[in-house]
């Protein structure tokens, strides 16, 4: 698939002059046009993924408008085709539409309502290709690029962490907000360690009273409690040779925090009820909303459990911090529910896509994933209504400006590998603007060219 030029339109008409009069109007709105007198000589030009929509008259010397319908579907299902007539009817543009045409025009026709119409093609045949693109982009990634998902430098830098940390044996901490993927990143911390082969144990310490984080950590023993009837084996010991996942481990009761802390010191675990010490060789992660050192300052954890376990940290940046990101995470998880609800994968308009951009995701990637699901199941308008409910955006205008500014022209330059003047018909801005834009934002074309075009 070509993405390195913008959409042209494809016109075929016989009359000279209605051929010249339309393709000036259409040059005038903007569009870049490719004109022919009949099918045979545009013929050439369509193939899977051109970015292009076709314009066409039904009546043509050769092979007509509506036979040529069926032969470019035929090739790209989902190239937009709009057919011209003077002779149509309603019965003609009705079986036209139901052959798949994307709309029908009657001559005479005003310029405005030619332009209307091409300018609708456009921008869906546009993000058709956007959307095909991302899919492409996570079809071909694979390993952890393909788990923790995203562009932006926040989550390659994530990725290297993860991948230096998954080598050793050192304990982790992992920051972040709610719904930024703390028990994804300690599932791909394990998936690519070599404790691998073992159990990968989760806890969330999350309202746990004492006795309960403690029986769910060491176990325990029969008759070591009312209602103790078995012996129950604790994470700890489930996660032998593995690893030991505690998510929210600020709300571990502080009595439970000293025991854990003699645990992994001595190595050792004794199960309530018992006097005899388990071994055990498991890594832990741990994973918290809030920082630890700050939390210990203010004695609401213990410090020599921080310092204990303070050895390696990994920090997930919040998703409106990483706004690039949101386009390819929204596809992939479309495509989850598409699967999942045995529904076809919906096209997102692009004032809806602007609305994804512009949320401030409180609930992070667990929001993003469930806005997909809904508008998967199709419970969601033209407006996906996203503001409803959610808190102000904690940035200044002029920051989410920027912000969202700098998101537009980096997707538009990833589409067009780094090409200024291509992305510059695609913003609709001029060249030496977008420059201007470019040195603001301190962002460089080099990084979204391919290899063979970077300069030596």
């Amino acid at each position: 698939m070509s993405e390195t030029q913008p959409i042209r339109v494809i016109f075929v008409e016989d009359d000279a002059d209605v051929r010249l009069g339309s393709t000036q109007a259409l040059e005038l709105a903007g569009l870049a046009v490719d004109s022919f007198a009949s099918v045979e000589e545009a013929r050439a030009r369509i193939r899977v993924g051109v970015p292009a929509v076709v314009l066409s008259d039904v009546k043509l010397p050769g092979l007509s408008g509506t036979d040529w319908l069926n032969e470019i579907h035929a090739i790209d299902a989902d190239l937009p085709v709009i057919l011209v007539t003077g002779h149509g009817d309603i019965a003609m543009a009705v079986q036209a539409m139901r052959q798949g045409a994307y709309d029908f025009i009657a001559k005479p026709f005003p310029s405005e309502h030619l332009v209307a119409v091409v300018r609708r093609a456009a921008e869906k045949r546009h993000l058709t290709l956007q959307v095909q693109a991302l899919r492409d982009e996570l079809e071909n990634w694979h390993g952890i690029q393909a788990v923790l998902l995203g562009r932006s430098a926040q989550m390659q830098q994530v990725r290297r962490t993860v991948l230096t940390l998954a080598a050793t044996s050192a304990d982790v901490v992992i920051y972040g907000e709610t719904g930024t993927g703390k028990d994804l990143v300690a599932r791909c911390l394990h998936e690519h360690s070599e404790r691998r082969r073992a159990n990968y144990v989760p806890l969330n310490c999350g309202g746990m009273s004492e006795a309960l984080a403690e029986s769910e950590l060491f176990g325990h023993e029969v008759g070591s409690f009312t209602g103790a009837t078995r012996v129950r084996i604790g994470k700890f010991e489930h996660a032998q040779g593995g690893t030991l996942f505690l998510d929210e481990i600020e709300s571990m009761p502080m009595a439970v925090q000293i025991k854990f802390l003699r645990a992994l010191q001595e190595r050792s675990i004794e199960r309530i009820g018992s006097n005899k010490a388990i071994p055990i060789d498991c890594r832990v992660i741990a994973a918290a909303k809030e920082d630890l050192k700050t939390l210990s300052d203010r004695q609401k954890f213990r410090a020599d459990l921080y310092y204990r376990i303070g050895v390696a940290f990994v920090e997930l940046p919040p998703l409106r911090e990483r706004r690039e990101d949101i386009p390819l995470l929204f596809e992939h998880f479309m495509l989850l529910a598409a699967s999942r609800y045995e529904r076809a994968a919906p096209l997102l308009s692009s004032s809806q896509l602007a609305e994804l951009m512009a949320h401030n995701w409180p609930g992070n990637v667990r929001e993003l994933r469930n806005v997909a699901d809904r508008f998967v199941l199709g419970l969601l308008g033209d407006s996906l209504s996203l503001s409803a409910g959610s808190p102000a955006l904690t940035s200044s205008l002029p920051e989410q400006v920027e912000h969202f500014e700098r998101t537009l022209i980096t997707e538009e330059l990833r589409r067009h590998h780094g090409d200024v003047a291509h992305t510059t018909k695609a913003l609709g801005l001029p060249k030496q603007t977008l420059y201007d834009k470019l040195r603001r934002l301190r962002i460089s074309t080099d990084e979204f060219r391919h290899d063979s075009e970077r300069p030596d």
